[in-house]
């Protein structure tokens, strides 16, 4: 009896030491996951605030709540599934994706860099929403459909850095980078969304230091929210375009690649102090020209696309 128990204490143990051992999997993945999404959760970060600007400012932290469960039910109940079946069935087609992924960021950043420039817009149908239930529903429903896109980047990402996982390691991993980067991306959101209501709640109190960081902070978003679209755009644009970089690259079509690699390298050793950001640099800024110009590419041939009206 005192064996028995001494073997099941045994197996208690060596299974508490395997789960411990995944875990470590599950988190060590999920970071290393969750880094190379980075990029595409600044744009996320960036696009989100838009979608409630001009609106009730009661309204913006629900709005952003919804917003935040819609991208949750994105990731976990359409892409994961999606990725996992993926993983398993037709690992080949998720470069392929992730690069069309990667084409439409491309073709999204060009165009909002031709608007800057040319000042034209898309012709987008003017519609007059007086309740103000349906025009936030509207808002929610487009935050959602540009969150999917996004998210199935990040997803499609994070799968990438997990092939030699198991199918269970990759599912708990991938909910973790999902849950962890809405958190994240949306919690930030609501902090900028609501920096200009602190900056007036600060204004108002009798303490001189106080009204000054109020008038700041008010002061400040106008600034951060032109900041934030100028980076949303750069991020779309250089994300983009490194996943086409590494996406060729992986089809075995590495001359970009490799021409970037060797920029980079030889740039990072003509700056000894700050190398290894001078060469990220000139990555970042040769992935960024292969986004403008598939993504140029990809506008034009749209803007010859007759539209109906």
């Amino acid at each position: 009896m005192a064996g028995g128990l001494v073997a099941l204490l045994d197996d208690v143990a060596a299974l508490a030491k395997l789960a411990a051992a995944s875990l470590d999997d599950v988190a060590g993945a999920a970071g290393r996951a969750g880094t190379k999404a980075a990029g595409v959760v600044i744009d996320d970060t960036a696009v989100t605030p838009r979608y409630v600007t001009g609106l009730s400012p009661d309204r913006e932290l629900p709005i952003i709540g919804k917003i935040a469960l819609g991208s949750l039910r994105n990731k976990l109940l359409f892409l994961l599934p999606g990725a996992l079946a993926l993983s398993a069935w037709a690992e080949w087609a998720i470069t392929p994706l992730l690069m069309i992924g990667g084409a439409y960021l491309c073709f999204e950043g060009t165009e909002k860099v031709i608007e800057a420039v040319t000042g034209a817009h898309h012709a987008e149908e003017v519609v007059e929403i007086t309740d103000p239930k349906a025009l936030e529903d509207r808002q929610v429903s487009g935050a959602v459909r540009t969150d999917f896109i996004l998210s199935a980047e990040i997803m499609a990402i994070a799968l990438a850095e997990l092939p030699h996982l198991s199918i269970a390691i990759q599912a708990a991993v991938l909910a973790l980078v999902g849950i962890a980067i809405t958190v994240g991306v949306y919690g930030v959101v609501a902090l900028i969304v609501k920096m200009d209501d602190v900056g007036l709640h600060l204004a108002q109190r009798q303490a001189a230091a106080a009204r000054s960081v109020g008038r700041g902070l008010v002061a400040a978003m106008p600034v951060l929210l032109r900041a934030l679209a100028v980076i949303g755009t750069a991020a779309m644009i250089w994300v983009g375009g490194g996943i086409l970089v590494h996406g060729l690259e992986g089809l075995g079509w590495g001359t970009i690649a490799h021409w970037l690699h060797d920029a980079s390298e030889t740039a990072g050793h003509a700056v000894p102090a700050g190398g290894a950001i001078v060469a990220w640099v000139v990555t970042a800024l040769g992935s960024a020209v292969v986004g403008l110009v598939v993504g140029g590419v990809i506008a034009g041939v749209m803007h010859l696309v007759p539209h109906k009206k």
